[in-house]
């Protein structure tokens, strides 16, 4: 048993990465490494970080990706309004298991603030400091969520810009804050009254939009794959859904453990190989392979330590399935087989 440090970012952290199980190997026949998946697999668990245009909704930007690339399904994280542009997460076919990774991840805009009167920059720029940490808010009227009072975080507020009642106002705010009534409780705290001229996210979670693509770059790199069969342009676009969980505690298993969890069963000790150092008990992480594909999302029964040190026992459980069935073959017994579910 010994430990790695591997450049894992968790934001600004790093983690550790423990070996519970020494040289402990993969079978090449067996899945794929996520980068070396077949094309069309590669596509059906995609994910493509998108630059939504302003004018149609989130739905019809997914709809419209959905049926350039002739998928049944893709989902995305984090609506953004029709005038909205930016960075819009969007999962694609199978990857749209994994969305509840990402749904929750923190969000940053900029935005193009009209004061209903000139006031100070310096009065400006301290109202800012005064919305940064926990606030009330309750969502707008056109809003598809209920209208309750709700506790949002903002981290940061900044003001980039301003000239006379034209502001430029940098937010990075929790999932579900809503920036246009941020900026009207702004002016009413100011004072004179405000509100939003433009909106642009420029991150999502762990992805800015200097890595978002434009549907028009999809859809010229989806016809030269069809005209041509050159991938590289597409493979460069769609990101594999291992992406989606980068940001999660992880926790890899060995072979004969994955279809075991493909089937929804509970992780045992003896399955584990390696784990990073921020699995916590009762948080979300990420099942892996020793190829890194994502098995399924998890909620961890132990601490890394407590894994380490465990034999036997119960170490996570399976919330949300990712890999199909089947992917690796099945070298474990059923209850019914065994009267209990074990790892060989």
């Amino acid at each position: 048993m010994h430990s790695e440090v591997r450049e894992i970012e968790k934001g600004e952290r790093k983690v550790e990465i423990l070996y519970k199980l020494e040289n402990e190997e993969t079978n090449p026949e067996w899945g794929y490494y996520p980068h070396k998946r077949p094309i069309d697999m590669y596509i059906r668990y995609g994910f493509v970080v998108l630059d939504k245009p302003r004018g149609p909704t989130s739905h019809e930007t997914v709809a419209w990706l959905k049926r350039l690339l002739g998928l049944r399904k893709a989902g995305h994280a984090g609506t953004l309004d029709p005038g909205v542009s930016g960075v819009l997460p969007v999962a694609l076919e199978e990857s749209t298991k994994a969305l509840q990774a990402i749904s929750q991840s923190v969000k940053e805009y900029v935005a193009v603030m009209k004061l209903h009167e000139d006031v100070p920059e310096d009065k400006l720029i301290e109202v800012l400091k005064l919305f940064e940490g926990e606030i009330y808010q309750k969502p707008p009227l056109r809003c598809a969520v209920k209208r309750q009072l709700r506790t949002k975080r903002v981290y940061k507020l900044e003001l980039l810009e301003k000239n006379g009642k034209y502001c430029i106002i940098r937010m990075v705010v929790e999932a579900g804050t809503y920036a246009r009534k941020l900026i009207h409780d702004i002016g009413e705290v100011l004072g004179c009254g405000a509100n939003m001229r433009e909106l642009r996210r420029t991150r999502a979670g762990l992805w800015t939009e200097d890595e978002a693509v434009t549907l028009n770059q999809i859809r010229e790199a989806y016809f030269i794959w069809r005209e041509t069969g050159y991938e590289d342009l597409l493979r460069k676009y769609i990101r594999p859904v291992e992406d989606m969980v980068k940001h999660l505690p992880k926790i890899w298993v060995r072979d004969s453990a994955v279809d075991a969890l493909c089937h929804g069963a509970a992780l045992a000790a003896p399955g584990v190989v390696k784990l990073t150092s921020d699995v916590e008990k009762g948080k979300m992480i990420a099942l892996m392979t020793l190829k890194d594909e994502l098995i399924a999302l998890g909620v961890a029964t132990m601490s890394a330590n407590e894994i380490l040190a465990a034999n036997r026992g119960i170490v996570a459980k399976v919330s949300r399935v990712v890999m199909k069935r089947g992917t690796y073959p099945k070298l474990w017994k059923s209850a019914k087989e065994k009267g209990e579910v074990k790892f060989q």
